[in-house]
């Protein structure tokens, strides 16, 4: 399993130019938050992820594909005008 620095680190890498934040809850999940690193922006927060299920290069691949589909989402949203009020 690799450390949460390792974690945050590629996370880092697979969404350039975006800035990475993980935090360890008190119930042992992790919070991931993307976020623009000069204004502040946060594009996506993701919560409640289960550490145990990060062991792997390939379950780590996977959190990250995972979160490009909801990183799109969120932008798609955005583009269509929902998530203006």
């Amino acid at each position: 399993m690799m450390n949460l620095a390792q974690l945050r680190a590629q996370l880092e890498r697979s969404f350039s130019p975006l800035a990475c934040e993980c935090l360890v809850d008190g119930d042992h999940s992790l919070t991931v938050k993307l976020y623009h690193p000069v204004s502040g922006q946060v594009d996506l927060v993701i919560s409640g992820l289960k550490l145990d299920s990060l062991r792997t290069p390939e379950s780590v691949e996977g959190l990250i594909d995972e979160l490009r589909y909801e990183l799109e989402s969120n932008s798609l949203r955005s583009v269509r005008g929902e998530d203006l009020v």
